[in-house]
C-alpha cells in the first residue's frame, strides 16, 4: 500500500480517526481486562476486570460500527446506510430463493415479476424480441437492433434502486419533441448496444445501472418477425399487424426459421426449479418466445414445474371467445404437450364497472373451464388471482405466492402433464 495514500485516512474531516481509535483504544481495554482476570485477587479486583472487559468490547463494536456508518454514508446513495443490514439481510435471504424461469413479455410478465422478486433473486426473465410497433419498434427500424421496449419493462419491475431511476427508465417524451413517443429507458438501451457492441451485453449493462434482482435475457439474438396464418388462409406480418387482424389465427411462426436461443436462456430453463408462461398477450407475447429452436425441447427436458398463467380477460380480436382451456390448447398445439404441468386460472367475478369499460374494447372475462383442462390431461388451480385496481390484471404478489407454495410445499402432490407423446 502507497504510504502517502494510507495517511490520508488521518486528515482532518475524515470522520474515521475518532471511531478507528475507540475500536483500537476498545482492545487495548478489553486486553488489560483479560489480563487481570487471570490474576488471583478479591473479589474487587475480579469485578474491575469484568466492568474493563464489557466496557473493551462495547468499545470496539461502537467503534467498528461507527466507522463503517461514516464510510457508507460517502460511498451510498444518500439515507441507504441507515439500513444496511436490513438490505443485506434481504439480499442474502434472496439469493437462497428458488430458481425461478419465467418467459413471456408485455406489461403481464412485468406484473409478475413484481411479486417474485420479493421471494427470490434468482429469477431470469425469457423476453420476446418480435415487437415491432411505438417506439421499440421504431429503434428497431432506425438502428437495425432488437426492440427494447419489453426488456426495459422486465428491467424496471425487477429493479432494486432508487424510485426516481425507474421512473427516469420510463420517461416518455412528449409529442411536441423531436424525441416523441420514444422512451428514455429506450434510448439508454440502444445507446448501450452501440456502445457495447451487442445487445445482450447492454441489457446486462442495463440491469447493473438498475440493481436488478435477477436477470432479463432475449429469448434470441435474430432479429426476427411474427407472422400469423389465419383461418381463412390468409397471412399477417408483424407482431402490430397481427393483434388488430379480425381473423381467428390459425397458427403464428418466426421468420426468418431457425432462429437460436440465447446462451443465458438455456442455461437459466437447465437450471430452474419452475418455469412460468405468462401471463400475457398469448399469441405475440408467450409463443414467440417458444417458437426458438431448442426452446421448447430444453423446457419439455427440464424437471422443472412447469405452471401457465391464463390470462383473466381474453384480447380483443387475438383471443375473442377463448375459455381458459383454448388458451392452454393454442399454447400446446405450437408446441408439445408435456410443455405444461399447471393451469392457474382466475376465478373471482369482475366488477360490472370495468365490465363495461372492457366490454367497449371487445374484451372479455376468460372462462375458467376447469373440468375441460383436467380432461386435457393438466392439473388446475383456480384461486382468485385478479387486481381490480383502476384495471383488470393479475395481483403480482398472490400469483407469486401462489407460484412459490407450489414449488415449495405442494410440488409432491401435483400430477404431471401429459408426456411428449400426449399421455399422461
Amino acid at each position: 500500500m502507497n504510504p502517502m495514500r494510507f495517511l490520508k485516512w488521518f486528515y482532518p474531516g475524515m470522520r474515521v480517526k475518532r471511531w478507528l481509535f475507540l475500536a483500537i483504544g476498545g482492545v487495548f481495554v478489553f486486553g488489560i481486562g483479560a489480563a487481570l482476570l487471570t490474576v488471583e485477587g478479591d473479589v474487587l479486583l475480579r469485578l474491575v476486570s469484568l466492568v474493563l472487559l464489557l466496557g473493551g468490547l462495547v468499545s470496539m463494536i461502537f467503534g467498528a460500527g461507527l466507522m463503517l456508518r461514516s464510510l457508507l454514508e460517502v460511498v451510498l446513495p444518500e439515507g441507504q446506510g441507515q439500513d444496511l443490514v436490513e438490505r443485506v439481510f434481504q439480499r442474502r435471504h434472496l439469493e437462497r430463493g428458488p430458481k425461478l424461469v419465467v418467459i413471456g413479455g408485455g406489461t403481464g410478465l412485468s406484473t409478475l415479476l413484481h411479486g417474485l422478486k420479493q421471494y427470490t433473486t434468482n429469477i431470469t426473465a425469457i423476453v420476446t424480441v418480435a415487437d415491432d410497433g411505438g417506439s421499440s419498434g421504431r429503434l428497431r427500424e432506425q438502428f437495425d437492433m432488437l426492440p427494447p421496449g419489453d426488456i426495459r419493462n422486465c428491467l424496471v419491475a425487477l429493479a432494486d434502486t432508487e424510485p426516481l431511476m425507474q421512473r427516469l427508465f420510463q420517461y416518455r417524451f412528449a409529442e411536441d419533441s423531436a424525441l416523441q413517443g420514444h422512451n428514455f429507458g429506450n434510448l439508454f438501451i440502444t445507446a448501450m448496444t452501440k456502445i457495447t457492441g451487442d445487445f445482450e451485453r447492454a441489457v446486462q449493462a442495463s440491469s447493473k445501472v438498475l440493481a436488478i434482482r435477477g436477470r432479463v435475457v432475449p429469448s434470441t439474438n435474430t432479429k426476427v418477425r411474427l407472422a400469423a396464418e389465419h383461418e381463412d388462409g390468409s397471412v399477417t406480418q408483424g407482431e402490430t399487424n397481427i393483434s388488430r387482424a379480425s381473423t381467428p389465427i390459425r397458427r403464428i411462426y418466426l421468420e426468418p426459421t431457425g432462429c437460436q436461443p440465447t446462451t443465458g436462456a438455456i442455461e437459466a430453463i437447465q437450471e430452474a426449479n419452475a418455469i412460468v408462461f405468462g401471463p400475457g398477450s398469448l399469441y405475440t407475447s408467450i409463443i414467440p418466445n417458444l417458437l426458438v429452436d431448442r426452446m421448447v425441447d430444453a423446457i419439455v427436458q427440464s424437471k422443472a414445474l412447469k405452471v401457465y398463467v391464463c390470462n383473466v380477460m381474453t384480447q380483443s380480436r387475438e383471443t375473442s371467445g377463448y375459455k381458459a382451456s383454448d388458451h392452454l390448447q393454442a399454447l400446446v398445439r405450437h408446441t408439445n404437450p408435456g410443455i405444461v404441468q399447471v393451469c392457474v386460472v382466475n376465478t373471482e367475478p369482475v366488477p360490472s364497472h370495468l365490465l363495461e369499460r372492457y366490454r367497449q374494447e371487445e374484451a372479455f372475462p376468460v372462462e375458467p373451464d376447469v373440468e375441460r383442462i383436467r380432461a386435457l390431461g393438466y392439473q388446475v388451480v383456480a384461486e382468485n388471482v385478479m387486481n381490480t385496481e383502476n384495471y383488470v390484471r393479475h395481483d403480482a404478489d398472490r400469483v407469486a405466492k401462489l407460484i412459490v407454495q407450489m414449488l415449495m410445499g405442494q410440488r409432491g402432490r401435483l400430477t404431471a402433464g401429459p408426456s411428449e407423446s400426449g399421455q399422461r
